[in-house]
């Protein structure tokens, strides 16, 4: 017979469990074991490993030259052309080898490809105002100033790339790069109005169309490093990529230019002096357009980031830009035969300006708290202010800020933008701030109804929108692609909540509600011929739905639905038969990315 266990005494166990643990590898929560005495190291000779020579056999053993190469070898991966998760040649993941490509002309076992691929599928039905054409209209007996607000649009865009890169980028900048990057659009658009696609009015109310724009191609040359933490300098010269400040408000494009870059004290500082002269885009793509000589429009433009700074956790830059623009004799029309340079306003005479954009952002936390923020002020000489046809001195100003919190799979935002207006059109100041190439992230992004959407200003000038597609700031521009900055325009002002739901690691519900003003609207009344105009433009209300079957940014899937709610000052401007109580966008978009 086995003999029962003996008795346990419980209080025993406890009083154990408060010096060890009952079960290995488990203790009670909250338990702190007392530490070992700190070791003291007086043997200094053993800090430094013995050399190779101490250990007998080792000339028996052959080095491998790298680790790649060993995984290879030891048969742990299975290199796949098409499989980017696992060790794969076409992403940089081991070096290229020159037996199999004798043509290309490089030297050493350092030299790496890496390629991408990207589809990017958008589907979006849509309403805004449409004016009716003044020659004739897609329906007789049409009177009014607007007419059918319906339209679609699809569009469908491939981008494929490739890198030419020499040295080891893990652990430091490559040596050398080469990059090119193509983008191919076809796109559909179907509009209820004629001359809304095409200045004739001939052609029908639908159009397709495509275009083949080269978005990189650039040789980035590493120069030297300055410390034994890889700080070091680079130039890059080529059609490239580039984003003033955190949130694309100012300047954010891929454009022709000259770039001088680098790093300091451990990364600590970051800054870049880059000059720019600007590309000509497609009309319908929004590509660039190297078929067409470039425009005598230039950027310059430096800055400086100082991590924690000023406090830790928070990243501040400051920045220098200078917009030179000398298109005063350039008359630019567009692909649908629309005039954009000079924009059809006021006087109707070339415009050019000078101006300085004195910058100051700062992104990151303090605390639990989450901040992104830009200040700008904008200073300079419009040559020929199209209300006056006199030079004009410009001073404007803009600040937006955004302040989120996270609580566990939430985020919770706050948001404000302020852009100054123009108060009085016919003095010699404009006071209204616009952006070179705006492309922001902020309340919202292109989910949002105003910032998705291009609203026509009719009425006030021919072929001129009030905003521009994928841009927040009330501008009065021809074209934010093809036109000129305006300074004689309304300004914005913004405010806005919205929240971010992470409910699985594949699935975010994002929501967003703002609400929209003119800054001042003299310019609105001048234009238009009215003794006033109210500021409130209404509400923008947008859900965004994002899907990632995989937890990857390779399969992305978006589906998002925004609405305008009108304010007085936008049913004043766009009043029509129908009295509209809210203009809608739906966007559905997949990407596929290898």
């Amino acid at each position: 017979m086995i003999p029962p266990p003996p008795p346990v005494d419980w209080q025993d166990m406890i009083k154990d469990d408060l010096v060890t643990q009952i079960i290995e590898g488990r203790r009670r929560p909250g338990y702190r074991p007392d530490l070992p005495d700190a070791l003291s190291q007086d043997n200094v000779g053993a800090l430094r490993p013995p050399p190779p020579q101490a250990f007998p056999g080792m000339e028996d053993q052959l080095p491998v030259p790298d680790r790649w190469r060993l995984i290879e070898s030891l048969g742990v991966v299975k290199e796949r052309w098409f499989d980017p998760y696992h060790q794969n040649t076409y992403k940089g993941d081991r070096a290229i080898d020159r037996s199999k490509v004798p043509w290309l002309p490089i030297k050493g076992d350092d030299w790496f490809i890496v390629a991408n691929a990207v589809s990017d599928t958008v589907l979006e039905p849509r309403t805004f105002p449409i004016p009716v054409g003044v020659q004739t209209t897609e329906r007789p007996g049409s009177l009014d100033v607007f007419g059918k607000d319906r339209s679609f649009v699809f569009a469908q865009t491939f981008i494929v790339g490739a890198a030419l890169i020499k040295g080891s980028t893990a652990f430091k900048p490559p040596d050398i790069e080469y990059r090119v990057t193509l983008a191919y659009q076809a796109n559909y658009v179907d509009v209820p109005e004629r001359r809304v696609l095409d200045v004739r009015p001939s052609k029908a109310s639908h159009r397709y169309d495509s275009f083949l724009g080269v978005q990189e191609f650039f040789v980035d040359k590493h120069l030297g490093n300055t410390s034994d933490r890889y700080d070091f300098y680079s130039v890059r010269l080529g059609i490239q990529p580039f984003q003033s400040d955190f949130r694309g408000f100012l300047f954010n494009d891929s454009q022709l230019g000259l770039r001088f870059f680098g790093n300091r004290d451990n990364n600590r500082f970051q800054y870049n002096f880059a000059a720019f002269w600007r590309l000509e885009k497609d009309t319908n793509s929004g590509l660039n357009d190297i078929t067409q000589s470039p425009r005598d429009d230039f950027v310059l433009t430096a800055n400086l980031y100082r991590q924690d700074f000023p406090v830790v956790g928070l990243t501040s830059q400051v920045s220098v830009t200078y917009n030179m623009n000398r298109e005063k004799n350039d008359v630019q029309i567009d692909h649908n035969g629309f005039p954009v340079r000079p924009a059809l306003l006021g006087d109707l005479r070339g415009r050019e300006y000078d101006v300085v954009y004195l910058g100051y952002s700062a992104d990151g936390r303090i605390g639990r708290i989450n901040l992104t923020a830009s200040f700008y002020a904008a200073l300079g000489e419009d040559r020929n202010s199209f209300f006056t046809s006199k030079p004009a001195q410009i001073r404007a100003g803009f600040g937006a800020v955004e302040l989120s919190y996270d609580y566990d799979w939430m985020r919770f935002r706050l948001s404000g933008l302020y852009a100054t207006g123009d108060g009085d059109p016919y003095n010699n100041t404009e006071g209204g701030f616009d952006a070179i190439f705006e492309n922001p992230i902020f309340g919202g992004a292109d989910t949002s109804y105003w910032i998705r959407q291009t609203i026509p200003f009719a009425g006030g000038g021919r072929v001129i929108s009030i905003n521009g597609r994928n841009g927040i700031l009330n501008s009065l521009r021809s074209s934010k692609e093809e036109g000129q900055s305006n300074f004689n325009n309304p300004g914005t002002v913004f405010v806005g909540v919205g929240a971010d739901f992470d409910l699985t690691p594949e699935f975010r519900v994002s929501a967003n509600a703002n609400h929209l003003w003119f800054e001042n609207t003299s310019s609105l009344q001048a234009l238009r011929t009215e003794g006033s105009i109210p500021k409130d433009i209404g509400f923008d209300l947008s859900v965004a739905t994002i899907w990632r079957p995989k937890a990857t940014q390779n399969i992305v899937g978006r589906l998002s639905g925004a609405v305008l709610i009108p304010g007085k000052g936008f049913k004043d401007l766009f009043d029509n038969k129908q009295k509209n109580d809210a203009y809608v966008s739906i966007l559905a978009n997949v990407i596929l990315s290898f």
